[in-house]
């Protein structure tokens, strides 16, 4: 059995945010496993406890309930008129830019009353960097075998997107935790959509010849991707006994995700939400296509005005949040002559 950090312990203090009180719709993604559903709603739970001028609503985008919808029923049935919608997910990709927006817009239309600030993602930040070389500092000093970074590569495994642009933002993460670590080198897969896909990572890993392997799953919660990657990793162990094989655990309820949580519903409320778009396969497909209907971008919600997107899409989920489907993106030709299509 290879080793794996376990993750810190919940945070016992955090700022208690100021200003007027609206409730927060945390959103996530849905998992079918229930540990992961759970931590969700465990960090939820946390949040809510150390903002409590507020309500928090806990729902998910999709795979499990409640659902946005309930979500929103929820905040009208007490009598909220204003609402922060917050989509906690590490990158701006489709589910952050096209599928939750698409259905707050459906949402809006049943309940033009209601106004809604959008929030963005986590993305990158100095303290989730921070955090991510403490832990692998960490579980460098517990090892009783002591073996030079110089011999070691860091494999960094990211969900993996339909958008380019999320995906670049992994690769660049992995190279700034690289940079100055003294690692022989980082190599960055994805468990699923995209590639390199994590068997291509392990190979390219093993091409450098270390004598230790330590891999990086970057999720905010296990999961049924999370528990994959462990168990291709248990393997590799098997297939490579003479290695040091070693793992970080997911992101999980730490006092750096509940800080971004609070930085992120501020900016939402008070219509600050910075996102980068200048490489957004959403906004270029709008630029151009000169004459075409607009399509709202929703990182031009940039004041804190209801959604009155105006999409020309359905409502359809990608393939890939069903692991029963079929894989429309498992050879890499397919990959490429769709990456860059909007839904």
């Amino acid at each position: 059995m290879f080793d794996l950090l376990s993750t810190p312990p919940l945070p016992r203090s955090t700022p208690d945010p100021s200003g007027a009180a609206l409730p927060l719709l945390l959103i996530g993604h849905g998992s079918r496993d229930s540990e992961g559903r759970q931590a969700f709603l465990d960090l939820a739970q946390a949040y809510q406890a150390l903002t409590p001028h507020r309500p928090v609503i806990p729902c998910f985008l999709e795979l499990t309930e409640p659902s946005i919808a309930q979500g929103i029923q929820q905040c009208i049935a007490q009598g909220w008129q204003e609402v922060v919608a917050l989509p906690l997910l590490l990158f701006g990709a489709r589910h952050n830019k096209f599928d939750v927006t698409v259905e707050l817009d459906r949402l809006q239309s049943l309940y033009p009353q209601l106004r809604i600030h959008y929030g963005g993602p986590l993305g990158i930040r100095v303290e989730i960097l921070q955090l991510l070389r403490d832990r692998l500092s960490a579980l460098l000093a517990a090892q009783p075998i002591k073996i030079p970074n110089s011999e070691t590569v860091l494999l960094f495994v990211g969900r993996g997107s339909s958008d380019p642009e999320a995906n670049a933002e992994t690769c660049k993460l992995a190279r700034l935790l690289w940079e100055g670590s003294g690692f022989r080198a980082v190599e960055t897969c994805f468990i699923g959509i995209t590639h390199p896909r994590l068997p291509m990572g392990l190979e390219r890993a093993l091409l450098w010849q270390p004598r230790r392997v330590i891999v990086l799953p970057y999720f905010l919660f296990t999961g049924v991707l999370v528990k994959k990657i462990m168990a291709t990793l248990e393997e590799h162990h098997r297939l490579h006994p003479e290695m040091d094989w070693l793992a970080l655990p997911e992101l999980g309820i730490v006092d750096t995700v509940l800080q971004g949580l609070h930085q992120l519903e501020q900016e939402a409320r008070q219509g600050q939400t910075q996102m980068n778009c200048h490489l957004c396969k959403f906004r270029l497909a709008v630029s151009q296509s000169a004459g075409a209907q607009h399509i709202h971008h929703p990182h031009d919600n940039a004041t804190h005005r209801s959604h009155d997107h105006s999409h020309s899409h359905s409502h359809g989920h990608h393939n890939h949040s069903h692991p029963a489907a079929a894989d429309p993106y498992a050879q890499l030709e397919d990959y490429h002559q769709r990456a860059w299509q909007v839904p």
